[in-house]
């Protein structure tokens, strides 16, 4: 049966009435199989009696986008607390952490793109999402008045944040008096020196434009002008007014970066490849290059183009794609040996040099002051774990700054190019800001940053598990035991999918908000008595090229769902699970891989939970690329719905629980409709939970706490009730 769980008014206006067990699984015509259950409505027995509830352990709080100061030592970052979203500040000598801003409802607005003003008394940032292809903000409290994302300004002497101008992507002159920002695909300016100017349009062009980059004296602006299958790097003469564009081709340039003295510009040029669709491994392509412009007459060259063969298609990392040193060297991303590494080439040409070989992957990268150092984040040496790096482009060994069994991202450099903060996780504590500064050891710069409710010293340290694919991939796997396991004693269990699927989950907190709160859950899942495993499969990252881009996964042939078989055979293998009690879990790709598996082996599958999850590829890539027509590609959308839940789904047996958001915008929310259509011509036991208004990574709290909740009472009914007689199972 299905049952559709709404929402009504209470404290936080979303009160969720399925919190006190109001669902349940009754018996369809057409399916005995799941008789033996016989759960009446209302009951929800416990599991393992949980040493914590779900809305405890969502008390952990999140940071990110950590930002150092140009001038003096100064850091801030963003605090996502119970749904609200503040700027905290930490500055030397103390790095006491302290919040500037005093937003304190779960109003799902995004606070993002922090800068410090070039003398270090301000914030600029950005609140609110981004927008769909029609060109709405997301507004997940359904409010009358339309959202907005908007340009703000936070002073660290605490007065209040002050809104600019409607836009995104800020960047500030270098003299801090004036703002460039995006806004409907322009080009915008407001006064930070005149609190009274208004914002308005700097130029107009085709297509859009966005990459702003100031040049070190602030007369210019670089700019990338997407045009759709090409784009082109613009230079914006503030003085004559006039725009003169860089070499111009039929490819894709990006990444416009700025030399030192402000007289060149070096942009990476990508060929377009219109044949490329989503989804698809792609282990080659045409061939990128680097190249270096000269930024009064728009003449450019090549100083390097990548190799045939792997490497060939490029990869981006997290941070600037280029930075420009101090000894006129470029350091850029490059998979030439199959790991995306880094390398460092001088501006006047010549070979490339390697400045992190071995079989890691480097992530995320951070150009220091003064350009002697580049400062990254790395599973150097522990492959199911982050930390930070530092690498000199002269060539010389890196240096591991962040050792130990934690996981740290996102450095930010002080000017003395010597005290950095990051962002830091483990098994036990959520993602916090810490520093450190030389001659001392790190530190965190929120003192007694943990709720009191948060409980820390009840949760698991989640296992590396290690198991082999039928075709010989490995699969990298954390376990979570429940902490009252006994010997001989068996549970059942619950497998979880990540999204991406360019992803990778790590044996701790995650250092991506949506899964520092999927973690939250499968903690919650071991504390009440299951035994949790989280797999990475391939075609997710951390694991190289060749298992990223592994052969015929998504829609080309869904091979990833050979992992989602080996996970499943480990579990059953195991003395301590129930082979007859296996559940399935995962957002979005990680919710495909759930539909999949209970639509192919609901014998093997008890039950599921598939939040957002893709079930027909031909309509999901028809979202990121709207000119796709399965029509004209008949032999690809043949094998895209070979691929995909709704091919197999004459063989779902197993009970699921459907969540979505109804205003998605990366996965259709009638992926959803249509495959409750087809469960309930199946009579398969379906329920379903549905926020309006709601985006792809829910925005509001309130409405994460209530898919958890729901998620672990199905489990419940449908995994810890359930006996081994079920199913035939």
């Amino acid at each position: 049966m299905d049952r559709a769980t709404t929402s009504s008014d209470g404290p936080d206006g979303h009160e969720f009435i399925g919190r006190l067990g109001a669902r349940g699984l009754t018996r369809r015509p057409g399916a005995g199989r799941l008789a033996v259950l016989a759960l009446a409505w209302g009951v929800s027995p416990l599991a393992g009696q949980a040493r914590f509830t779900v809305e405890e352990i969502l008390t952990a709080p999140f940071a990110s986008d950590l930002v150092a100061s140009p001038v003096g030592n100064a850091f801030a970052w963003v605090r996502y607390e119970r749904g609200a979203r503040n700027i905290w500040v930490a500055e030397a000598p103390g790095y006491a952490g302290r919040q500037i801003t005093r937003w304190a409802s779960d109003d799902g607005q995004d606070v993002l793109d922090l800068s410090f003003t070039p003398d270090g008394t301000g914030i600029v940032f950005v609140r609110g999402g981004g927008p769909n292809r029609q060109g709405e903000i997301p507004n997940p409290t359904s409010e009358p008045e339309p959202a907005e994302r908007a340009i703000w300004i936070a002073s660290l002497d605490g007065a209040d944040a002050r809104r600019l101008a409607e836009g995104s992507d800020p960047e500030i002159s270098p003299d801090g008096r004036v703002i460039a920002f995006s806004s409907r695909g322009q080009i915008h300016t407001v006064r930070l020196d005149d609190a009274e100017a208004e914002a308005g349009p700097l130029l107009r062009v085709r297509g859009s434009a966005g990459s702003i980059a100031w040049s070190p004296s602030g007369d210019q602006i670089a700019f990338v002008s997407n045009r759709g299958d090409h784009a082109f790097i613009g230079v914006f003469d503030l003085a004559s007014r006039s725009v003169r564009y860089l070499d111009p081709s039929l490819d894709r340039d990006g990444a416009p970066i700025w030399s030192p003295d402000g007289t060149r510009i070096a942009f990476l040029r990508i060929p377009n490849e219109g044949q490329r669709l989503p989804f698809e491994p792609v282990r080659d392509g045409l061939p990128w290059s680097i190249r270096v412009a000269d930024a009064e007459t728009g003449a450019g060259r090549a100083i390097w183009q990548a190799d045939e063969g792997p490497g060939s298609a490029f990869r981006p990392v997290s941070g600037p794609q280029l930075v420009w040193t101090a000894n006129d060297a470029l350091v850029f991303p490059w998979e030439r040996d199959g790991w995306t590494h880094l390398y460092s080439i001088a501006v006047s040409g010549g070979a490339p040099r390697l400045l992190t070989p071995g079989e890691f992957e480097v992530e995320d990268v951070r150009r220091a002051p003064g350009g002697g150092a580049v400062y990254y984040t790395s599973n150097q040496d522990d492959v199911d774990r982050r930390h930070v790096w530092r690498v000199r482009p002269d060539g010389s060994a890196a240096e591991l700054l962040t050792p130990g069994r934690g996981i740290e991202w996102s450095p930010a450099i002080a000017p003395d190019g010597e005290t950095f903060a990051f962002l830091a996780s483990s098994a036990r504590e959520p993602a916090h800001a810490e520093v450190t500064t030389p001659g001392t050891t790190r530190r965190a710069m929120v003192s007694g940053y943990m709720p009191t409710s948060f409980p820390l010293n009840d949760l698991v340290e989640p296992e590396q598990a290690v198991f082999q694919a039928d075709d010989g991939v490995t699969v990298h796997a954390q376990l979570f035991l429940p902490p009252d396991l006994a010997p001989g004693e068996t549970r059942p269990a619950a497998i979880f999918f990540h999204g991406g699927s360019r992803r990778q989950m790590l044996l701790g907190w995650h250092y991506l908000r949506y899964y520092h709160n999927t973690y939250a859950l499968n903690q919650y899942l071991a504390s009440r008595g299951y035994v949790v495993l989280s797999v990475n499969y391939r075609s997710g990252i951390g694991y190289g090229m060749e298992f990223r881009e592994a052969l015929d996964y998504g829609a080309r042939g869904a091979s990833e769902y050979r992992d989602v078989l080996a996970a499943g055979r480990f579990l059953a293998a195991r003395a301590d699970v129930d082979a007859n009690r296996i559940g399935l879990w995962g957002g979005s790709y990680g919710g495909y891989l759930t539909a999949l598996g209970l639509a192919r082996n609901s014998n093997m599958f008890a039950s599921g939970v598939d939040i957002h999850g893709v079930h027909d590829w031909n309509v999901v890539i028809r979202n990121f690329v709207p000119t796709y027509q399965a029509g004209a590609r008949a032999d690809f959308a043949k094998l895209a719905y070979e691929s995909s839940p709704m091919s197999a789904i004459d063989g779902w047996r197993s009970p699921v629980l459907l969540i979505h958001g109804d205003d998605d915008r990366n996965v259709p929310f009638s992926e959803s409709v249509d495959l409750i259509e087809a469960l309930r011509r199946r009579d398969v036991v379906v329920e379903q939970l549905v926020f309006p208004d709601e985006v792809h990574g829910f925005l509001l709290h309130r409405n994460w706490l209530g898919a958890f909740e729901a998620a672990a009472d199905f489990f419940d009914r449908t995994l810890f009730q359930a006996t081994t007689t079920d199913a035939g199972r």
